[in-house]
């Protein structure tokens, strides 16, 4: 074997080794940063599942029933108003406490949270007492949420805009109707764009833990006190 002949061999076989070590290297590293980024991927889907909750939780509280329609959800949120208690002053002080019973009782009428949050507003601002406020939702929920976006709640992140799954309904449980929800993003469209095989190995994976192939909150089928299945 002549020494060029020789040479060319050995750089063939040392790019061999070469492209076996990055193969290893590749068939090692593929699941791992497959779940990197699912857990990414993960974070930002279980994010939008608790917004929806929240908005979820506030819909029923207003309207007794859950909602299927996303845009009902967004309605609530820009148009929408709740009812909140206040609390102004402290049963434990003693002499705002007082001084509270003298003005109701050198009051002709009887005073409500109301009147008394108009003398307080007036300047008395050593009264106790509570009151039922009306205040925009929009104003209440995610208050100094930078990363909020009400409309980013329609669609599954990571999928190309496909619309998060969600339904509800009112069924019988213990002989009592109640109201339940579900929101649903599925690993198919969540993870879309990565490793396809190692997607139906979780979802195999999933199925075999007889857990949903996805991230879900609240149940339609089995109460969980509108629980997420990562918690």
């Amino acid at each position: 074997m002549n020494k060029t002949l020789k040479t060319i061999l050995e750089v063939i076989l040392f790019l061999g080794i070469i492209g076996l070590v990055f193969a290893i290297y590749s068939s090692i590293m593929k699941p791992v940063n497959f779940d990197k980024q699912t857990e990414q991927r993960s974070k930002v889907a279980i994010q939008r599942l608790k917004d929806i909750r929240t908005l979820q939780v506030a819909f029923k509280s207003i309207n007794g029933k859950f909602t299927a329609d996303v845009d009902s959800l967004k309605d609530f949120y820009e148009n929408g108003k709740m009812k909140i208690i206040m609390q102004v002053g402290s049963e434990d002080d003693s002499l705002a406490v007082a001084h509270t019973a003298a003005v109701k009782k050198a009051s002709k009428s009887k005073l409500s949270g109301t009147d008394l949050y108009a003398m307080y507003l007036a300047g008395d601002t050593k009264l106790v007492f509570s009151v039922e406020n009306e205040i925009a939702v929009k104003d209440t929920l995610f208050n100094g949420r930078e990363d909020f976006a009400i409309d980013s709640l329609k669609t599954i992140p990571f999928s190309g805009g496909e619309p998060i799954q969600m339904d509800a309904e009112v069924r019988m449980v213990s002989g009592v109707q109640v109201p339940l929800f579900e929101a649903r993003i599925p690993y198919k469209l969540l993870l879309k764009g990565m490793d396809n095989q190692l997607r139906i190995n979780l979802d195999a994976k999933m199925r075999k833990m007889n857990r949903y192939e996805g991230l879900q909150v609240g149940s339609i089928t089995a109460p969980n006190n509108n629980a997420g299945n990562w918690e």
